[in-house]
């Protein structure tokens, strides 16, 4: 049996949870979210907590307990606190702009890459070289991070490219000469 399904999530004050069917919908001071939840997983929402249960015990509900648990965790963290993820830009002359929901970013090619935000993203970028992924779905905001990475990745050479903030590279050595 899973032990992160069988921990119950707390519910934080001013958070409204309603389910309906297999549909939750979690609404607090960030926003709303709504995610449909597998048939083999049943829930319990008390005033302050929710509890997971199993309907049947078969492989495919073992294995969508624990995972059901986090999603839902992830929502309530999402709409109360939010996620964050931080990108570093190095190289000579590369940067970002954002002006309104487009990231207009210069990563050394010949042309500017007008990258459209998701809703519910924002970005904000610090000193044109630091940028700082917000939102309050876990999913997008990951993903988002991946994709803006995705356009120049960091090179193990120079380090050139778009990183984690806790992201180290690899440094190779370059060629040497003949002696």
């Amino acid at each position: 049996m899973s032990r992160i399904g069988k921990l119950p999530i707390e519910i934080p004050k001013g958070v409204e949870i309603s389910l309906v069917e297999n549909t939750i919908s979690i609404k607090g001071p960030k926003g709303s979210l709504t995610r449909t939840l597998m048939n083999e997983i049943q829930l319990d929402i008390t005033e302050s907590s929710i509890v997971f249960s199993k309907k049947i015990d078969d492989l495919k509900s073992r294995a969508a307990f624990g995972l059901t648990r986090t999603l839902v965790d992830n929502m309530v963290i999402g709409v109360t606190k939010g996620f964050e993820k931080a990108l570093e830009i190095n190289g000579v002359g590369y940067r970002a702009e954002a002006k309104g929901d487009i990231l207009n970013l210069a990563l050394g090619y010949s042309h500017p890459i007008a990258f459209p935000l998701p809703a519910g993203i924002v970005v904000e970028v610090d000193k044109m070289t630091k940028l700082l992924v917000k939102g309050i779905d876990k999913e997008v905001v990951g993903a988002t991070a991946a994709k803006i990475r995705s356009f120049r990745s960091p090179e193990p050479y120079k380090g050139k490219g778009v990183k984690y903030a806790t992201e180290t590279i690899l440094r190779k050595a370059g060629k040497t000469g003949k002696k």
